[in-house]
Order: structure tokens, then C-alpha cells, then sequence
């Protein structure tokens, strides 16, 4: 079973990266990491080590048992504003200070959670995601990372004038030119870690005044980065009902924005890798890192798109990337708390920006009017619910649309070609699929009155799909049988036969089979008068 969740364990896929790529990548997302996981603590509403705590855990666990090696996961903001109104709550249930433990064990249940999606191989569903709700995913998703950098241009409540802006704007416009040029001369290390240190160099021994990672975080209320191990505690919640009561919605939602944004996180990491990852198998991992996050200390967490395309960008393609940047991270917390928090907020903004600027599918301007409608509206759509309210929501929303209008599309296209051929028997051919939203459609096809006593129905074009389709053919038998005529079925796919035969006592139609109908007709008549003599028919249908 262990062999079946971990996999074929590898820390780096020779043919796609190698072990420098790796650890240079995982040193340049550690860096990044450390004023994203601080910013989402204050967002939640914890101390910045507890967002750390939360980034190093998560990105270890799913570096090493997660379905998609080379990404990154961390504390996240989708999580965060779910988890300030948890600790608000706690704390007024239990009083000051028990919101955090709280949040510990709504993490515990959240993982559980995800953990039972893992073994119940749900991560699959995330197939069903189309193409237009995964375009507006990552171009509403570009848009918050942007606007979330943005509120690094501010003092306080107000945002930078004068000089402090204008430095701020050079050093950050610095780091994404060195990005942008460095590739071009070598790829030996990642643009994004050479920009941090040549920009952090800058400022340290040019004396320049800008804002540090630990001037960012003091203004946050923190007094800086430097703590000791996590420690195991069981959360200090006394369970009961009102407790679990509580708890157990939260827990479910963060269970699946976690699980969506990871899942979507590892679609759009599979295209630009041109590889394939393991859903089921991240969904464990996801939990399994948040139940560690509960008896830990951390805030927990899920996949970071933004993270994960800084390694994919630098190279990074093996476990090997995401273990280095979980350890890199643990060890600026324990060991070089100091040097990090010298590092200026203007080279991280910059390499944010960049990450803007690879995420967002600046294609979608070009496609717009040349794709279909439907599909336009479904990328508008999930970009403007993407920023206005929540990624999860936003995919939710789009998949919604989308199979809404999927099912109103193939509705209309249900037709029917008719003929009579030289034995007077009537034909129907039908094109499209029979489903709950082309039976009313369907339905109207036909003209019972005026059709002779012997009519086929031909599904060599057709499918039928589900219930609905059954009890509208249901229905159409009940029709011709009142008006004292025969209806046959012909040409059904295996899976439709096996659909009529669990239907049995709903839908009996006869299912022609024979390619000399008219032979199967007459045999047909003479089995359903001999079922009726024998009292076995309520009426003129069934076999054939």
C-alpha cells in the first residue's frame, strides 16, 4: 500500500533537469517564499512563523509524496481568507489566543479530507476541467499575483511618493531586466536567484534606503524570521459538538480550495512540462502535509502556482527542487534568519512581476474573436470571479457554464432524418445524442397519429446518455402502443442495450438487432401474442 501512494520515488528526472537545476531553482523559490508565506500569515491572522512553519512543512511533504515533482506548495492567500474568519471564531469560542488552536485542528480534519479524496481517486475529476476556465484561471490568477505585489509599494495604508517609490520602481524594474537579459548570455544559474542577490548586493553595500524583508515584516507586527524547530502538539481544543459543528464546514472548505488550486496548479505544470502528474496521489500528500501542519504548528496550505512556475522556470524538474526550497527555507529560519531579512522587497516584487508576466495567456487577446461565444464568456467570466472573489470559486463557476452550455448545445442538435421504406415500415434515423436535454426535442420528432403500424427507430448516429433518454423512448412506446402500433429500436451500441436492460421495468421496447427487420418484425409479432395469451405483457413490447 505505502509502494502504491509514494510511487517509484526519484529525485530528479534525468532526462528533463539535473541535480544543479535543481537546488539552484530550489534556493531561488526558497527566497521567494519567505515574504509570501509572511504576507498570508497576516492575512490569516497568525504570527509569520506559523505562515514558515506552514510553507516549509507543506512544501517537504509534497516534494517528496506529491503526483507532480517540480511543484512547489506553501502557505497560500486563497486558504489565508478563509482561515482569518476560523481564527476569529475560535477566538471567540474559546477566548484570545485559541483561535490558532483551532485552526490547528481544522487542519487535521481538512487533510483527513483530502487524504479520503487520494484513496477515492477524485483528483481525476480535475479532467473535466476545460480549456476556457483553465485560461481564465491563470490569467485571473496572474492578475491577483500582481495586485497582491502592488500592496509592497505601500507604507502603512498609503503607497509610496517621492524618492522611496522611485527607488522602490528601480530596484524592482533591476531585478526583472537582469531576468530578462540573463538567459540570453547564460542559463547556468536561474535569472531569478542571480537578480536577488545583484539587487540585495546593491542596496546592502550601497547603503540604499528601501523597504527589507524585515522592515516588511515588523511593519506586519512581527519581530523577524529567527525560531527554533517546529514542536508536536496535539491542539489544545476540548472536542465537542458545537466544536466539530464548527469546525467541520471550515474544514471542508479549505479541503477543497486546496485541493482545486493544487490540482488545477499541477494541469497547467503538466502543459508546460509537457509531462503528466498524479491527482490522486497529490491529494494525499496535500493532506497529508496539512495534518502534519495541524500537530506541527503551521498554518497549512496547498499548491503555489506562483512558486511552482519560479522552478519550473529556473529549471527546476525533480523532487530534488521543492526538497531543496522546503530545507532552504527551514534553515533561513534557524540559521541565516539575519542575512534573509536584509534581502530588499523590491527584487522579490521583481521576480513576482515576472512570474505575472509568464503566467497570464497573453494569447487569449488573439483567440478572443475566433473562438465560439460560449467559450469567450467562460474565460471572462472566471478571470473577473478569479480576482473579485476566489479561485475556487471562480473554477467552480466556469465548470458550471461550461457543461451548462455543453448541455444546451448538443440539446438543439438532436435531429431526425425520416423515410418509409418499400414495406411501408416507417424509419426514423437519429442524429445526436438522447440525453435529459434533447428528450423534449426528440420527443417532437415524431408523428404518432399519422405514422404506419410498424415504425423503427435508428440510433446508428445517435447515443443514449441517461434516465431521461430511457423515459423519453419510455414514452414514445407508450404512445405508438396506444394507438395499437409496433416500435423498434435498431442499431444501439452495447452500453445502450445494457442501459435498456437495467431500465426493464421502465422502458420495454423491442431492440432489432436483425438486419432483416422485416423477418424480425414478423417473428416479433408472434412472441408478443403469445406473451400476451400466457398474461406475461401488460402490453405490446418487450425482447425481441
Amino acid at each position: 500500500m505505502v509502494k502504491k501512494i509514494i510511487g517509484d520515488f526519484k529525485f530528479i528526472d534525468k532526462k528533463d533537469g539535473s541535480v544543479k537545476d535543481d537546488i539552484l531553482s530550489g534556493l531561488t523559490v526558497a527566497l521567494a517564499l519567505v515574504p509570501e508565506a509572511v504576507a498570508f500569515a497576516f492575512v490569516a491572522g497568525v504570527s509569520p512563523i506559523v505562515g514558515l512553519y506552514g510553507a516549509f512543512m507543506m512544501g517537504l511533504v509534497t516534494a517528496v509524496f506529491g503526483g507532480r515533482p517540480g511543484m512547489i506548495s506553501g502557505a497560500t492567500g486563497a486558504m489565508a481568507v478563509v482561515m482569518v474568519h476560523l481564527v476569529i471564531k475560535g477566538n471567540e469560542m474559546g477566548g484570545d489566543g485559541a483561535g490558532l488552536q483551532y485552526l490547528f485542528l481544522t487542519l487535521i480534519a481538512a487533510g483527513l479530507i483530502q487524504v479520503a479524496a487520494g484513496f477515492l481517486k477524485l483528483g481525476k475529476l480535475i479532467r473535466m476541467v476545460p480549456t476556457p476556465v483553465m485560461m481564465g484561471f491563470v490569467n485571473g490568477l496572474a492578475i491577483v499575483i500582481f495586485k497582491s505585489q502592488l500592496g509592497m509599494f505601500k507604507s502603512g495604508d498609503d503607497f509610496l511618493t517621492g524618492e522611496p517609490l522611485w527607488v522602490m520602481v528601480g530596484l524592482t524594474a533591476l531585478t526583472m531586466g537582469l531576468m530578462l537579459l540573463l538567459p540570453k548570455i547564460s542559463k547556468a544559474i536561474p535569472a531569478a536567484l542571480v537578480g536577488i542577490v545583484v539587487v540585495s548586493m546593491i542596496v546592502i553595500f550601497g547603503d540604499i534606503q528601501t523597504e527589507t524583508v524585515l522592515s516588511f515584516i515588523q511593519s506586519g507586527g512581527g519581530s523577524g524570521l529567527s525560531a527554533g524547530l517546529p514542536e508536536f502538539n496535539v491542539p489544545a481544543v476540548d472536542i465537542n459538538i458545537d466544536v466539530i459543528q464548527m469546525i467541520l464546514p471550515y474544514a471542508g472548505i479549505l479541503a477543497a480550495i486546496g485541493l482545486i488550486e493544487s490540482l488545477m496548479t499541477l494541469n497547467l505544470i503538466d502543459e508546460l512540462t509537457d509531462t503528466r502528474g498524479n491527482g490522486n496521489r497529490e491529494c494525499i500528500a496535500q493532506g497529508a502535509g496539512n495534518i502534519l501542519n495541524g500537530f506541527f504548528g503551521g498554518m497549512g496550505g496547498c499548491a503555489m502556482i506562483g512558486q511552482s512556475i519560479i522552478n519550473i522556470k529556473s529549471g527546476g524538474r525533480g523532487r530534488l527542487s521543492g526538497i531543496v526550497a522546503a530545507i532552504a527555507l527551514l534553515m533561513f529560519i534557524l540559521f541565516a534568519a539575519e542575512y534573509i531579512e536584509m534581502i530588499p522587497i523590491a527584487a522579490l516584487v521583481g521576480v513576482m512581476f515576472m512570474v505575472v508576466i509568464g503566467t497570464f495567456a497573453w494569447n487569449t487577446f488573439k483567440i478572443m474573436n475566433k473562438i465560439p461565444l460560449t467559450d469567450a464568456i467562460v474565460i471572462t467570466v472566471v478571470t473577473v470571479v478569479t480576482v473579485l472573489e476566489d479561485l475556487a470559486v471562480a473554477v467552480f463557476i466556469g465548470v458550471i457554464i461550461s457543461a451548462l452550455m455543453f448541455a444546451w448545445n448538443n440539446a438543439v442538435r438532436i435531429r431526425a432524418r425520416k423515410r418509409i421504406d418499400e414495406r411501408g415500415v416507417k424509419h426514423y434515423d437519429i442524429y445526436g445524442p438522447l440525453f435529459f436535454g434533447s428528450t423534449t426535442l426528440f420527443m417532437s420528432k415524431f408523428d404518432v397519429k399519422n405514422d404506419p403500424n410498424e415504425v423503427i427507430i435508428d440510433f446508428k448516429e445517435s447515443r443514449i446518455m441517461d434516465q431521461s433518454a430511457i423515459e423519453a423512448i419510455n414514452k414514445i412506446s407508450e404512445k405508438y402502443l396506444k394507438e395499437g402500433k409496433h416500435i423498434h429500436l435498431r442499431h444501439l451500441s452495447k452500453d445502450c442495450v445494457r442501459l435498456i436492460k437495467k431500465a426493464e421495468k421502465i422502458c420495454e421496447v423491442n431492440v432489432l438487432e436483425d438486419p432483416d427487420y422485416f423477418v424480425a418484425i414478423d417473428d416479433y409479432r408472434a412472441y408478443i401474442e403469445d406473451k400476451k395469451a400466457k398474461g406475461e405483457m401488460k402490453y405490446s413490447s418487450g425482447g425481441h
